[in-house]
């Protein structure tokens, strides 16, 4: 039985979902004012891999991770661009998508944008303020009211008196308490706005997620998923507002996985110490760095360095191994029962992605100690091949992955190869042998391995 770590309960629970059989899973997604890093290439995989095994459970998944394409961030990145927001997020949202298909993330069901949905926030904020919730300031700008709700701080632990301890009241604010957050900013010159009960203007960032995810799952669902940065306030507030205004649980199960870490610091645009996903695609590839995210457990932190990626390399040549000489048959699904229930134990167990890695590298050499004629060697390659599909992984048929390069870099020129190897064996047929050294050698120099078995010469990037 799946168990999750539930952030709100801090304790690991048996998961149930509210209609049997069906799963709401609603992610935090990217605010696109600038390429991915490495911070957002950990959401996405891990809840790739939390939706992977969703699906593989036969539950009936709707994953929704959702988009913020208008903010302050954004906004001051358009006008310094001298560009419509709407130019700057769609140019981002393109490259997100093309960062998410070279990790093999599984596209959502839904992604929705903050800007298709405004009508919703206004009516979620029309609610809030009928129901004593929220008001609007004397600046035009609607606030929530953090003192009306009784269960604030449920999800983060934290306390009305200490939050309220360390605030300080400017003395041209429009708020009634200083703990209360935007649901709604008044129009700005030359910012972008849309109509509303209180005058043209924009929605806060907390109101998104909540009318969003109503929209897509309904106002009760069953897990949400972000990053812990993202826990305070940004999920509290949520909470705030969806409960407030619906009278019931807004997400049963709250995951938050842990931060990417450099020089024991977090990585952030903020910080200026980040590497963006295509920085790290230039030296490595899309698998290589999943398996890197995926060794580490999902809540814990990540230590980014290149001897990790390149540990992660290495790890995944020992999953390709002994693959090579094995040729699946592509009709054929039969997989072991005894590893796929090794592997479900381990992700039951609150996704635990490097237990299910272990077993991966189990059988994989296992799979390298058996006979040739094993009869048993091919239902268990396919067994590997399934497994390491339900991470993402062994994508590529083992043939074709040794010979693409490693480097993140273009790889050799494939036809070339296959005529060298080809003049090659016309010099051994010929007993030619300083020839086919010399040909050797020039492969090699190319960084091409070559392997002669039962007659046979195969070629991989060294």
């Amino acid at each position: 039985m799946l168990q999750i770590y539930n952030t709100l309960t801090r304790k690991k629970e048996h998961f149930t979902p509210r209609v049997p059989g069906d799963v709401g899973l609603y992610v935090c997604g990217m605010t696109v004012y600038d390429l991915c890093h490495l911070g957002h290439a950990r959401v996405m995989v891990v809840f790739d891999a939390v939706y992977r095994h969703l699906m593989a459970l036969d539950y009936n998944v709707t994953y929704v991770r959702n988009i913020t394409d208008v903010d302050d961030k954004i906004i001051d990145r358009a006008a310094q661009n001298g560009e419509t927001f709407e130019q700057l997020t769609e140019r981002f949202i393109a490259a997100m998508h093309e960062d998410e298909d070279a990790l093999g993330i599984l596209q959502p069901n839904h992604t929705p944008r903050c800007t298709h949905h405004i009508d919703s926030m206004v009516s979620l904020i029309e609610t809030l303020i009928d129901k004593g919730f929220a008001y609007q300031g004397a600046n035009g700008d609607v606030y929530y009211i953090v003192s009306q709700f009784d269960d604030y701080g449920k999800l983060s632990g934290k306390k009305l008196e200490d939050l309220r301890a360390g605030e300080r009241v400017a003395v041209d604010s429009y708020k009634r308490d200083p703990l209360d957050f935007v649901l709604w900013k008044s129009v700005k010159p030359d910012e972008p706005h849309w109509d509303s009960p209180w005058g043209p203007g924009r929605p806060g960032w907390h109101i998104e997620c909540s009318a969003m995810a109503a929209d897509m799952l309904g106002p009760s669902f069953d897990i949400h998923g972000g990053g812990m940065d993202l826990q305070f306030p940004h999920h509290e507030n949520e909470i705030a507002q969806s409960e407030a205004a619906n009278n019931q649980t807004f997400a049963n199960y709250w995951m938050h996985n842990g931060f990417v870490r450099i020089d024991d610091e977090k990585m952030s645009k903020s910080l200026g110490n980040f590497s963006t996903i295509r920085d790290v695609l230039e030296h490595y590839s899309g698998e290589e760095v999943r398996l890197f995210i995926l060794s580490s457990h999902y809540r814990s932190p990540l230590n980014y360095s290149s001897a990790q990626l390149d540990s992660a390399r290495a790890s995944l040549r020992r999953l390709y191994n002994p693959l090579r000489d094995i040729r699946l048959n592509a009709e054929s699904t039969e997989t072991d029962a005894d590893w796929v229930n090794r592997f479900d134990v381990a992700m039951n167990d609150d996704f635990n992605t490097p237990e299910a890695l272990a077993q991966l590298f189990d059988l994989a050499a296992h799979l390298n100690r058996l006979p040739d004629d094993a009869p048993e060697r091919a239902v268990l390659a396919q067994t590997l091949v399934t497994l390491g599909n339900r991470l993402g992984l062994l994508t590529v048929e083992a043939s074709a992955w040794f010979q693409q390069s490693q480097s993140g870099v273009e790889g050799p020129d494939a036809a070339a190869i296959e005529q060298l190897i080809e003049e090659r064996r016309i010099a051994r047929d010929t007993k030619d042998w300083a020839r086919s050294d010399a040909i050797r050698d020039e492969l090699k120099n190319m960084g091409v391995v070559l392997e002669d078995k039962a007659g046979v010469t195969t070629w991989r990037v060294s």
